[in-house]
């Protein structure tokens, strides 16, 4: 499982022209699922991001997580985050779940971080929808997590 974690001061995913979604501080994750991802994933992920500390504290020393400051949670699903571009010029996806896979994984998960954290403070996008995204990125501050640890 990948996730691309931006500290954001607002993010929104908007669906043919209308605003699904949206957070205010907190997290935008964008979300890829393996086809070899199971539930150790799933809890290795949760308790990655719940716990990163990449928050400002008081001496702007990054310490903080979003379990301490109570921010928001946007996350989308992006099976491209398993796009391997190095042969060739189009990206290979074979790496990525297959739809209904990646969809129980990513409902999974999004259910874990509901009990986990806050349930109202968790936004979601729509899965295999096509979507805009947009963000202000706090910082910038963008974090590359991997359950596999290939980065």
């Amino acid at each position: 499982m990948r996730a691309v974690v931006q500290r954001v001061k607002e993010a929104a995913v908007v669906i043919n022209n209308e605003k699904y979604s949206s957070i205010t501080q907190g997290y935008l994750i964008l979300l890829g699922i393996s086809a070899t991802d199971n539930k150790k994933d799933l809890n290795y992920m949760l308790d990655k991001i719940l716990n990163l500390r990449i928050f400002p504290d008081d001496n702007d020393k990054v310490n903080l997580s979003l379990l301490d400051n109570q921010y928001e949670l946007l996350v989308v699903s992006q099976f491209t985050l398993y796009g391997d571009a190095r042969k060739g010029r189009r990206p290979s996806f074979i790496r990525s779940a297959p739809p209904e896979k990646a969809n129980q994984l990513y409902e999974n998960f999004i259910e874990l971080l509901k009990q986990e954290y806050h349930n109202d403070k968790v936004k979601t996008g729509v899965f295999q929808e096509k979507m805009d995204v947009t963000l202000v990125n706090d910082g910038p501050f963008t974090i590359l997590l991997d359950s596999d640890k290939e980065f």
